[in-house]
């Protein structure tokens, strides 16, 4: 087990260094100005965010409303039995179900559970685990959709959501796996 744990993290130490570099010598390879590149996407991506202002504001409201209202706490009541079966805790039920909406609300639930249970108690770890492999799969719909006019998003949902699904489930087994 501890052999897997070491494998584990000399890939997550050399992961981003290595894909920067392999940008970068890929970027030399092909004769692209690697560093103006950078640059004129950096334009792009400010031009971007000037257009999805006011998606987002309208989906983080939409996300207070849903949290101040008590729907959350229905949804997890709802639903613990099901969590239950698989051995996923209620107190990461908020982080589960926040992070397909919010990447700003789910890193203040994920702070919240670090301070109550601490970053290397079991919860901790899924819940960080947790934020790092799903997606704002409501948000990317509903603000990047919305600023380029997407209105059928015909299969975007259901794919997002289920890929959510399988990260939650890659999540808890990987973390029971590696780490408890």
């Amino acid at each position: 087990m501890s052999i897997l744990r070491e494998i584990v993290t000399i890939i997550s130490v050399l992961a981003i260094p290595g894909l920067i570099l392999f940008f970068l010598v890929y970027g030399q390879f092909k004769r692209v100005r690697v560093y103006e590149a950078v640059v004129e996407g950096g334009k792009e991506g400010f031009t971007i965010a000037v257009k999805i202002i006011p998606y987002l504001v309208a989906m983080l409201v939409g996300i207070a409303i849903f949290r101040a209202s008590g729907a959350m706490d229905f949804l997890i009541a709802g639903l613990q039995p099901l969590t239950d079966l698989i051995g996923f805790p209620a107190e990461a039920m908020p982080m589960a179900l926040m992070r397909p909406l919010s990447g700003s609300g789910s890193l203040g639930i994920m702070s919240e559970i670090l301070k109550t249970y601490g970053p290397d108690s079991f919860i901790g770890v899924l819940t960080s685990t947790l934020m790092g492999s799903t997606e704002t799969t409501f948000y990317v719909i509903a603000v990047y959709f919305g600023a380029v006019n997407v209105r059928n998003t015909r299969h975007a949902l259901p794919t997002g959501l289920l890929a959510d699904f399988v990260s939650f489930l890659a999540a808890l087994f990987f973390v029971k796996l590696l780490f408890f």
